[in-house]
C-alpha cells in the first residue's frame, strides 16, 4: 500500500445494530459491516485498520 495516506471511519448506531465504516483519503469505502454491540462493531473496525498496515494514517 502507498506511504503516508490517511484512514477515517465512522461508526453509528442504526435501529438495532452498530454499523461502521474505513473510508481511504479519496472518500471510497474500504471495508464496512454491522453488529449487535458498539464493542463489537469497534473491534472489527480496529482489526481493519490492523490489516491495512503500518502506512497508514488514521483520522476518527
Amino acid at each position: 500500500m502507498p506511504q503516508g495516506r490517511t484512514l477515517a471511519y465512522s461508526l453509528s448506531h442504526d435501529v438495532d445494530v452498530w454499523r461502521w465504516c474505513v473510508y481511504d483519503e479519496n472518500g471510497e469505502t474500504v471495508a464496512d459491516g454491522a453488529h449487535d454491540t458498539q464493542d463489537a462493531a469497534q473491534a472489527a473496525v480496529d482489526m481493519t485498520l490492523r490489516r491495512a498496515g503500518g502506512d497508514w494514517r488514521l483520522t476518527a
